[in-house]
């Protein structure tokens, strides 16, 4: 197994370079957030203002820069631009530099770095449209296990995070359909949960579960308290799996020393 080298050896530039890098990717990562729910292809046509169908210039594409140039506005109909574009394209630059922190320049940073990529697309698209996309979470599931040949968590942890992951929601789901005669959860989660536990582990799986539930558990109770639903109302919770997949990978070795020493 490759362990990563040790972080401080990463200087400042490489860090800056890291930042423009994700930023870049995260402009793709855009174009998947849009073009998945719709079915399109995300590698062609070229991008294109989604009021106008205008193809957009190099310089309208320039990650941050361009959206904040334009005033969030086409520069031909003046249609507004999502805030969500510059958001995913800065969120991504800081992701992609923290990891080369956190992990240096190695095999593991290049394994968080995909995995963070993934759940920032099934984030924001579940959040809208509360899908969870097959062409992102099974090849994810493949790759997080070719990932865990050479670094952590090792291929038995993860090959038993799929297991688990997987397993634990699909239970849930059957035993919910079964009690109630209707769908409380759906496939999306579990396929999701199981490519966590590819590039996790299983133990991380479980923690990410439980950080998941509880924070939709909250937002449940609030959107009730507030009366902005009920009961039935359907939460997105692969945005809550991601969230807890995201401190799962970064503080969850933390969190779980932690909690051991307790015992």
């Amino acid at each position: 197994m490759i362990e990563s080298p040790d972080p401080l050896m990463v200087t400042p530039f490489l860090l800056v370079v890291a930042g423009v890098f994700g930023a870049v990717i995260g402009s793709f990562l855009n174009v998947c957030i849009y073009r998945l729910p719709l079915g399109k292809s995300i590698v062609w046509p070229a991008s294109a203002c989604t009021s106008c169908n205008r193809q957009l210039s190099w310089y309208e594409n320039i990650p941050v820069l361009s959206w904040s140039v334009l005033g969030g506005k086409c520069r031909t109909c003046k249609a507004p631009i999502a805030m969500r574009y510059p958001i995913v394209e800065l969120l991504t630059g800081l992701m992609c530099a923290g990891a080369l922190w956190l992990w240096g320049p190695s095999v593991l940073f290049l394994s968080r770095f995909i995995f963070g990529c993934a759940l920032l697309v099934l984030f924001a698209i579940d959040l809208e449209h509360q899908l969870l996309p097959n062409s992102i979470t099974l090849p994810g599931i493949v790759i997080g296990f070719l990932f865990s040949l050479y670094t952590g968590p090792g291929w038995l942890p993860s090959l038993l995070g799929i297991l688990v992951g997987g397993g634990i929601l699909y239970a849930v789901a059957e035993a919910y359909y079964r009690l109630r005669h209707e769908e409380g959860l759906g496939m999306g989660d579990v396929k999701m949960l199981a490519m966590i536990g590819a590039f996790l582990g299983w133990q991380a799986t479980l923690m990410t579960l439980m950080m998941g539930s509880i924070a939709g558990s909250v937002v449940g109770v609030l959107m009730i308290t507030l009366k902005r639903g009920d009961m039935k109302y359907a939460l997105p919770f692969g945005t809550f799996l991601a969230m807890g997949a995201a401190l799962s990978a970064t503080v969850g070795p933390h969190l779980l020393s932690w909690y051991l020493q307790q015992f």
